[in-house]
């Protein structure tokens, strides 16, 4: 398990108490903006900034985490965001600068993100070892859950009672835990491969990479549709909830503590499990996919929550697991250049798929939207699935994602470790041998 390494759990540690800060920031930018205007157009206008460097920026900041050391680059990186967050926390204080500073410092806040994110990618995986890399993904989406169910519930009550300030403030001094991991964890060795004209640097030769690479394209696709007609949750649950289900804001705010719930119950299902295959992002794929279509045929608040409880758990198996293919199944000299395009499709998923949902949800109502949507999606799972199976020459089976799921709210059983015995060289079950009687059976 990732845990027993030190590394690890020094980088897990940082990441929660950073995740924390950037989720009370997030907030915190929207009740700034949403405060000074009173237009959710204008507030939506800081997240497209922030998502605009993503898609643009990516590919080039692909080549150039596969071209520099990792560590240098990410205490830049952290450093730059602790001094945007403070001059926030200054502009807010002091109603310095109006609201194109919060739009400027957005925008910069966006191109770090672009530059970092291939970067995190690779610093990631040198952590642990690479048969533990599943595990540590999985591990890590669990601390992005409690960080984000922490960030946002301090953020709100903060917000609300003090102001934003704080929140951009504690979000500052919230990157000088990752700045003493980056110091503290030691990076285990890469393992490069012999050089050859697809490790020649920059962004062409990862496209050319990336072209010969059908099951890592077939992935990227499908986690594009997945996310882009199927992640984003909060406009379609809002959309249900002022709508169809007669909620109103306390019902959306039920269904997103739900919602992070059900993120809980997934990143310990993936934890569980020493590997995801496409198997597993397929058959989540298809479940999400079905219970997207009963949520547009839910009749009641508590029978949406309870689709969505799993539906948040399948989102997180989809994107740990895309992760994990993703970083496994190609090569580490190309590893940036390939997890660049990950956050491009994830961006793409955002930038497309929350107008498409809320237009959709406008014209032909929350339930017509969530079922085409889920038709869609289920759709795409089953096009990838074939395509993927015809292309690696292995039979798919999708089911195996119940099993996935339902781990996470069984009791684990530790598995009974094999040994060879030293002296006759049989295989013994050391349920209660001692060490002495092992060495003399």
């Amino acid at each position: 398990m990732a845990l027993r390494e030190r590394n690890f759990r020094i980088w897990m540690a940082a990441g929660f108490v950073s995740v924390s800060g950037s989720w009370m920031q997030a907030l915190a930018i929207n009740w700034y903006v949403l405060q000074a205007t009173g237009s959710a157009g204008k507030m939506g206008l800081t997240i497209l900034l922030q998502s605009l460097p993503v898609l643009l920026l990516s590919s080039w900041a692909g080549a150039l985490a596969d071209r520099l050391p990792g560590r240098p680059l990410l205490l830049c990186t952290q450093l730059t965001h602790a001094t945007l967050a403070g001059l926030l926390a200054l502009a807010a204080w002091g109603h310095l600068g109006g609201l194109w500073l919060v739009y400027a410092i957005s925008a910069a806040g966006g191109v770090v993100n672009a530059i970092e994110g291939p970067a995190m990618g690779r610093f990631n995986s040198m952590i642990v070892d690479r048969s533990q890399l599943t595990n540590a993904l999985s591990l890590g989406s669990l601390v992005n859950s409690g960080g984000r169910i922490l960030g946002m519930s301090l953020g709100g009550v903060v917000a609300a009672t003090i102001g934003p300030a704080p929140l951009f403030a504690g979000n500052a001094v919230s990157f000088l835990g990752v700045l003493a991991a980056l110091l503290a964890v030691r990076p285990r060795a890469g393992h490069p491969e012999p050089a050859g004209e697809e490790h020649a640097p920059g962004v062409l030769a990862g496209l050319r990479y990336l072209r010969r690479q059908p099951v890592v394209l077939i992935t990227l696709g499908l986690a594009v549709v997945l996310g882009g007609l199927g992640r984003n949750y909060q406009v379609t649950m809002a959309a249900m909830s002022n709508g169809p289900l007669h909620a109103g804001a306390t019902g959306y705010g039920v269904l997103s503590t739900t919602f992070a719930v059900g993120t809980v119950i997934g990143s310990l299902a993936a934890a569980r499990r020493p590997h995801l295959g496409y198997q597993t992002l397929v058959g989540a794929g298809l479940l999400t996919s079905v219970l997207q279509i009963m949520c547009g045929l839910s009749t009641g608040l508590w029978s949406f929550a309870a689709a969505v409880v799993w539906i948040a758990a399948g989102a997180v198996l989809i994107d740990t697991t895309v992760s994990a293919r993703v970083q496994l199944d190609t090569r580490t000299e190309m590893r940036g250049r390939v997890l660049a395009a990950m956050s491009v499709a994830s961006s793409l998923s955002g930038a497309l798929g929350a107008p498409l949902l809320g237009w959709l949800s406008e014209w032909t109502g929350p339930r017509a939207t969530l079922a085409l949507a889920g038709a869609a999606t289920a759709g795409a799972c089953v096009v990838a699935g074939a395509a993927l199976a015809r292309k690696r020459s292995r039979p798919l089976r999708p089911a195996a994602v119940g099993q996935t799921l339902l781990a996470a709210v069984r009791h684990p059983r530790p598995r009974r470790q094999s040994f060879i015995c030293p002296a006759c060289g049989n295989v013994r079950r050391p349920a209660a041998v001692s060490a002495s009687a092992r060495q003399s059976c």
